[in-house]
């Protein structure tokens, strides 16, 4: 605009030159030249607006769910619906997705033509993300105006939780499979056959029963019962107070995210440093690996609010889990002691309950005790602060524990959390496999 503005100037200046000079000669080159620019701005500015106004934007995202740690992929198509060339483009992209680089220079984009690139972006964070507006901009071949359109339709990307693949996780000798049936039907494909039913379409192939089908001359479909193993309760600890976080390799990471955009993005991640994200991390590690293995999952989270997700089984509870988790901080204003005496009363006898947690209070100890008298079984699975910059190590919590007889493995800073997971931690145990 500032380039118009001294043509527009000179034109003015031009006219009225013309007005006031007598001599012919140069009055009519004034005229020429007030009236050249005027043709000139008055192309650029239409040039411009139909530049601007014969453009489509198409935006695909691949999929609404990501996780930490692998790739989101977008699509972009910029097409040119008029006979009118567009020297360059400026595709400004506004998502909060942190690393998301889809910002683009288009140069050159002809009549009745398209352009389209590819974004990958290695997911970075958890939690919620807006992808878009987007704005673009573009110029006449004067660079005499400039005009932006934003298109405002957006959508929301949901960042899981990073997930492990534990080979095997060792869990208190008293759970074993066993006991009394549950007389509850369920959708899921469990070793306890209940009887049939007429086949329904949304029945899968493996849940019929052919002989029952050959006999009556339909297809007729076995229905289930929840086996008797017993529940699984994961509490990750949230609570503000006990957690810690590495601020000077947080301010490196943020000056890495925040690098230039013609930076190509990150080809590998690790944990943050922050015994939140491990905490969150092992949390939904556990849920996969039970829930994978037909093992009811429940959890508890005490964090900007109180989060009961019910025991269940499926890759529906798993989706239910990692979308609950990747929201979730460390804001909790209630110490994990008093969450699990809140909570205890609602959970049956039998149920194993998994406390992942940074604190080091010996009063865990004597709680897990209490806990154990009340016929549920406690496992435990510290992480340690002071790889974060805590003052005090888990280190002794996790002797007292083992020495009482409870099973706790003791996480820290750089661990391969796959490794850690599937060893045994505890004098008294079997492995869910």
């Amino acid at each position: 605009m500032q380039r118009a503005g001294t043509a527009f100037l000179i034109m003015l200046a031009s006219l009225a030159g013309a007005l006031i000079s007598r001599r012919p000669k140069s009055q009519d080159l004034l005229f020429n030249i007030a009236y050249l620019l005027a043709i000139l701005l008055a192309v650029s500015f239409l040039w411009t607006w139909i530049s601007i106004r014969t453009l489509r934007l198409i935006r695909v995202t691949r999929s609404r769910r990501a996780q930490v740690g692998r790739a989101m992929e977008e699509r972009f198509a910029v097409i040119n619906t008029s006979r009118v060339p567009k020297l360059w483009l400026e595709v400004l992209d506004h998502s909060d997705l942190p690393a998301h680089r889809a910002s683009h220079i288009v140069r050159g984009l002809k009549g009745r033509r398209r352009y389209e690139w590819r974004v990958n972006t290695l997911c970075l964070r958890r939690g919620r993300y807006t992808l878009g507006p987007i704005t673009v901009t573009t110029s006449d071949p004067f660079g005499f105006f400039q005009m932006q359109r934003e298109y405002t339709p957006t959508s929301h990307l949901v960042v899981y939780p990073m997930t492990v693949e534990i080979e095997r996780f060792a869990l208190p000798l008293g759970i074993l499979p066993g006991g009394d049936a549950l007389r509850r039907r369920t959708h899921n494909i469990t070793a306890n056959a209940a009887g049939v039913r007429d086949y329904l379409p949304e029945d899968s192939f493996n849940r019929i029963h052919w002989r029952s089908s050959a006999k009556r001359a339909r297809l007729i479909s076995k229905e289930f019962e929840l086996d008797p193993l017993a529940d699984i309760w994961i509490f990750p600890d949230l609570h503000l107070a006990v957690q810690e976080t590495d601020s000077d390799a947080e301010a490196k990471e943020k000056a890495y995210l925040d690098r230039p955009l013609r930076w190509a993005p990150p080809t590998s991640y690790q944990l943050d440093p922050s015994t939140e994200e491990y905490v969150v991390t092992i949390a939904a590690s556990l849920a996969q690996h039970f829930l994978r293995r037909s093992r009811a999952v429940g959890m508890v989270i005490y964090s900007q609010e109180r989060e009961v997700i019910q025991a269940d089984r499926g890759e529906r509870q798993l989706n239910k889990v990692l979308e609950t988790l990747a929201v979730e901080r460390g804001l909790g204003e209630v110490p994990i002691d008093h969450v699990l005496t809140a909570e205890i009363d609602q959970l049956p006898r039998g149920t194993t309950l998994i406390v992942v947690t940074p604190n080091t209070s010996e009063s865990t100890v004597t709680l897990v005790r209490h806990l154990e008298r009340r016929g549920v079984r406690v496992m435990i699975v510290l992480v340690d602060p002071s790889g974060f910059g805590g003052r005090r190590s888990a280190a002794g919590v996790a002797t007292l524990l083992r020495s009482a007889g409870t099973p706790t493995y003791l996480v820290r800073r750089g661990d391969a959390l796959e490794d850690v997971l599937s060893q045994p931690r505890g004098p008294q145990h079997h492995y869910a496999t």
